[in-house]
């Protein structure tokens, strides 16, 4: 027998409201379907079950369905469509959808987007990605299809230690590494693991992510700011405080992009290993340096007082939600207890699809194309600033995807700059944005901005820069 599990789709129809205000049943059917689609819920064009299948499903008599399609055919509702079958009807011009809650408002897109944090989305390497994911599915057993390790696909952890240590020199293993769904949440979830065993405050870089700085307070911890300077955090400042976990980014500092001095990474697996504290290493754009070698992971030096966080947000897509956690050994099985609790697993689909992009060289060839652009956008903003901008300087460039405008002291502030960009549709962060709770700018700091150079797509790049220099360029 016919049914809407192969012809058509699931339909709820309410025919008891009809029935009880007194309505027969043809008439409920009725009621029921214009319901149905002055709510919305039967959008124009959708195609209805066959009036055997709706009669087999709803347990009523086929012609009692074929008269009711028939009445609201006649009044405008649906249509009938050679070798089409019943459709819902096209209605003309609809009431607007109801405003969004209070709190939600509408965010416009940008005209200009600067934001840093992502890659540029039109670069997402769709046929490699498409590629991987069917080698990967043919490849996967069923058991990957149900719930699993809260750890991760065992192929991903695999093809991660492989790929870390051999690009980023951090020393794990496939059962130290743990999957989860960006780096908020292995932050997170680190934070819960550490606060059951005392942790109450975590030292951050003074400039940071303020979602970052949210996370931690979200856990009730406290936060200690570390000073930077042209050799990144000031490690020794570790000691004055109370913190059991210390949050940096050796490589490159988000967002002045100073890497750590070497005797400060020393200093702070130090400071961990007498203390008995960890250091959280943000590799969040370890991938992309340009002037000179890569720095290799400060996770190194020490894989049990270290943990290496790494993220596919910024060499693919932000919008995958995979990124990893290198643990010690000692916390493999709080963290991983956590993410069972957070959300059982990450999905696997995406697991399996990065293993296979990483074990056939496609993850390493897209990563090699991304710097090769990232670098040539790079050399292009700072000749494009050095034309037309001259008093602005710019800085944090030897890596990742963004840069720092320092602004002349006589010039328009941050908030003000801010705002001028707001009003032209040009999207930026200021410096004083990333500036975390509690942490007081040194003393003489330029007003600065972040600029995301690898952010717009590449047809929009060079106006974006139009508009930045056109945003800089006005008077006071």
């Amino acid at each position: 027998m016919d049914s809407w599990a192969t012809f058509g789709g699931d339909l709820h129809l309410d025919l008891d409201a009809g029935r009880a205000r007194g309505l027969g049943l043809r008439a409920a059917l009725e009621d029921a379907l214009r319901t149905a689609v002055r709510d919305g819920r039967l959008a124009a064009g959708t195609r209805l079950p066959s009036s055997r299948a709706l009669a087999a499903d709803l347990g009523i008599a086929r012609n009692t369905i074929a008269e009711a399609y028939t009445q609201l055919a006649a009044e405008g509702w649906l249509a009938s469509r050679q070798g089409s079958g019943t459709v819902v009807a096209e209605r003309g011009p609809q009431p607007s959808p109801a405003a969004p809650p209070p709190g939600l408002p509408a965010r416009p897109a940008p005209v200009h987007n600067l934001r840093p944090g992502s890659p540029d989305l039109s670069r997402f390497p769709r046929t490699a990605w498409l590629s991987a994911a069917r080698r990967a599915l043919a490849a996967a057993p069923h058991e990957a299809f149900g719930y699993g390790d809260p750890r991760g696909r065992i192929e991903l952890r695999r093809a991660l230690a492989g790929y870390l240590a051999r690009a980023r020199g951090v020393r794990t293993d496939p059962e130290r590494l743990l999957v989860c769904t960006g780096y908020l949440q292995g932050l997170g979830l680190l934070c819960a693991a550490l606060r059951e065993h005392g942790l109450t405050e975590v030292a951050v870089e003074e400039y940071g992510l303020p979602p970052q700085h949210a996370a931690i307070a979200a856990r009730g911890l406290a936060l200690r700011p570390l000073p930077l300077d042209e050799g990144g955090a000031r490690t020794a400042e570790l000691d004055r405080t109370e913190a059991g976990l210390a949050v940096l980014t050796p490589a490159h500092q988000f967002p002045t992009g100073v890497p750590l001095r070497a005797s400060r990474r020393a200093a702070a697996v130090d400071w961990a290993r007498q203390t008995g504290g960890y250091l959280l290493e943000d590799d969040y754009d370890g991938e992309f340096r340009y002037d000179r070698h890569a720095i290799g992971a400060m996770q190194a030096l020490d894989p049990e007082r270290v943990v290496y966080a790494g993220t596919a947000a910024k060499s693919l897509a932000p919008g995958l939600r995979l990124a990893w956690l290198a643990l010690p050994a000692a916390l493999v099985e709080p963290v991983a207890r956590h993410k069972r609790l957070a959300d059982g697993q990450s999905g696997a689909l995406e697991q399996l699809t990065l293993a296979e992009l990483i074990d056939s060289g496609g993850y390493d060839r897209h990563v090699r194309r991304s710097r090769h652009l990232l670098r040539r956008r790079r050399d292009r903003l700072v000749e494009v600033l050095a034309a037309r901008v001259p008093g602005v300087r710019v800085t944090g460039l030897h890596a990742g995807l963004h840069a720092v405008l320092e602004l002349p002291a006589d010039g328009p502030g941050e908030d003000e700059l801010l705002h001028r960009a707001r009003q032209s549709g040009l999207a930026l962060n200021t410096l004083g944005w990333s500036l975390a709770p509690g942490a007081h700018p040194a003393p003489g700091r330029p007003p600065g901005l972040v600029i995301g150079y690898g952010t717009p797509p590449e047809h929009a790049f060079e106006a974006a820069l139009d508009a930045l220099c056109a945003l800089l360029g006005q008077p006071l």
